[in-house]
């Protein structure tokens, strides 16, 4: 048995064929769509433009009609699990009340809503999990985008001062990192969030070297929910999409995760299960203590443990 812990605009539904990796290249770049159709030429093509390693992720990501990558069964035939990838912002910890009261505060200082406090129901339905470049335009329509680029600067500002004080990793978080670590599964984080803050909470949450990898979306050519920061953390740290799974916490870090063609597992920090079910969660847990997750875990997990059979 497994223990641990002290209890046991988004893209559109891919199309038939998955070739997330064709988002690379330039005359794919502007489609809505996080996967599209293509021919044999267009797969070499890809391969080609991604260079080493570029054949098998797109191997990975070409799924014929009738194979979705989340169904009821998708967790459990990962198995062996190779790889997990985390969202930061309320999936590590649960951060969303702090980013919270850094938008209520200077939304209102600003006189946003007529100079009403936003409340909780307001920002996970158009706030959470969202990218500050897509948050200036939906928040600030009318607002000159440089000047509303500078408002969510502030904003990420606050973030940085209040998070030491208040930052907790989720339950069970630790324990689920120590198991990661005794199986030698591959991980990366991947984020929506500024690189500054990510590395901050990355550091106050001890996890810093637990990561070898970081993916920022604004550093990639999309954020999500397009699938190009969860494409990009498997081409680095070399891990196969059959193989791997995603924990979010956001409806748009989950159609991303889906879009890439990775199982996700959505975590009910503070967004509603419905949405995140939606949005294509394979899974729904609580927190890393999740008697769910644990079992999941024992029948997925890698026939090795610390290099040992």
């Amino acid at each position: 048995m497994l223990h641990f812990g002290p209890s046991s605009p988004p893209p559109p539904p891919p199309p038939p064929l998955y070739i997330s990796a064709l988002l690379k290249q330039n005359r794919y770049r502007q489609q809505p769509a996080a996967a599209v159709s293509a021919s044999a030429e267009d797969r070499r093509s890809a391969a080609a433009f991604l260079g080493r390693g570029g054949r098998r992720l797109l191997r990975w990501t070409w799924r014929p009609t009738g194979e979705p990558p989340n169904t009821s069964g998708a967790l459990t035939k990962l198995a062996p699990l190779e790889a997990i990838l985390f969202d930061i912002d309320g999936t590590l910890s649960d951060s969303d009340p702090i980013h919270f009261c850094a938008f209520r505060e200077l939304l209102q200082e600003i006189g946003f809503n007529e100079g009403v406090p936003i409340t909780e129901e307001f920002y996970s339905a158009n706030i959470s999990g969202a990218h500050n470049d897509d948050l200036a335009r939906s928040l600030f329509p009318d607002m000159d985008h440089e000047k509303a680029m500078q408002f969510m600067d502030d904003k990420e500002a606050m973030f940085r001062k209040l998070a030491p004080g208040q930052l907790k990793a989720v339950d069970g978080l630790h324990d689920l990192c120590r198991w990661i670590e005794g199986h030698n599964l591959k991980r990366a984080a991947v984020t929506n969030a500024p690189r500054a803050n990510a590395e901050l909470m990355l550091s106050l949450l001890g996890l810093t070297e637990f990561f070898p990898v970081l993916v920022i979306g604004s550093e990639c050519d999309r954020a999500k929910p397009f699938p190009d920061p969860y494409l990009k953390a498997l081409q680095l740290i070399d891990a196969s999409p059959d193989h791997t799974f995603i924990f979010e916490d956001s409806a748009s870090g989950i159609r991303a995760g889906v879009a890439a063609g990775v199982t996700v597992v959505g975590l009910t920090t503070r967004n509603p299960g419905k949405a995140l079910k939606d949005a294509g969660a394979s899974l729904l847990i609580k927190d890393f203590q999740d008697p769910k997750l644990l079992s999941v875990l024992e029948e997925v997990k890698p026939a090795t443990e610390n290099g040992q059979a």
